[in-house]
């Protein structure tokens, strides 16, 4: 317990200095390099965030590419991985090869970009969500839970009159709340962080994301080539202050998804399924 308790905090100790730092006064910080409690707290950094109304628009953006998005990639996903759990479908080695030839072969940047812009969806919200609306590795990994799943279960269902559709919806997704959890976080991470695509495929200010907005927050800062017409701050705190505010408002609110999908983590995808 001591050795887990030392870990737990060497892993909490950054956080906390980060989060320190970006509530500390910046004659404070400029003396100390550490700081895990502030004895001057300030709330510079967050007011020159919000400073801007732009933030509070990205943010706006980021949830629905998060929620919308998540959303989608399970629902698509679980439809593609419960067929191909099936050992009878015909053609189900063919249609894995080439998921799996996706993982190591892909177009690239251009020839993507291209095809984003072939399909109309330059400038939308729906060109960083319909590319990668199934992750090869993640299709996989349900695949695999699916087909750990007992037979009898299914077959039961069947005898009882119940359709492909109602056993996925009725028996299979209930038993694989733990997997449909754990891929939706992946997902739902990979959305709130979406930096590059959002860079390629959007030039519209108002369609940025939280990251590319907080990225254009630091480059005004730090004396970048960044626009800063859309601050109305006049007092423009420490660049390391900004940073660490910065760090804090992309990062807490998806650490506050993690205590509501955390039971199903350690609950048993089976637990009660299969008696006797």
């Amino acid at each position: 317990m001591i050795l887990l308790g030392l870990y737990a905090l060497l892993c909490v100790l950054p956080f906390v200095h980060i989060v320190a730092s970006s509530l500390t006064s910046p004659e404070e910080l400029l003396t100390k390099k550490f700081v895990l409690f502030p004895t001057e707290w300030s709330l510079d950094a967050y007011k020159y965030v919000f400073s801007t109304g732009k933030l509070l628009q990205s943010l706006g953006v980021t949830v629905f590419l998060t929620v919308v998005g998540t959303v989608l990639n399970v629902i698509f996903t679980t439809l593609m991985a419960y067929p191909l759990a099936k050992k009878e479908l015909e053609g189900r080695r063919a249609i894995m090869l080439m998921v799996l030839f996706t993982m190591l072969f892909n177009g690239g940047m251009i020839p993507t970009f291209l095809l984003v812009k072939a399909l109309g969806l330059l400038n939308s919200l729906w060109a960083l969500i319909v590319p990668g609306l199934i992750g090869a590795f993640i299709l996989i990994i349900m695949k695999n839970f699916f087909q750990q799943l007992p037979e009898g279960i299914e077959e039961s269902a069947k005898i009882d009159g119940c359709h492909e559709l109602g056993i996925l919806f009725r028996i299979v997704i209930p038993l694989s709340l733990p997997s449909v959890a754990t891929i939706s976080l992946f997902y739902a991470v990979g959305h709130w962080n979406v930096f590059m695509s959002a860079i390629l495929y959007l030039n519209k200010a108002d369609l940025w994301p939280l990251q590319v907005l907080l990225r254009q927050v630091v480059l005004v800062t730090t004396g970048g080539l960044g626009d800063s017409s859309n601050w109305s701050s006049e007092f423009v705190p420490p660049p390391q202050t900004v940073r660490m505010a910065v760090i804090v408002v992309a990062t807490v609110p998806i650490l506050l998804v993690y205590p509501f999908i955390q039971k199903h983590f350690a609950k048993g995808a089976l637990l009660g399924s299969v008696k006797g």
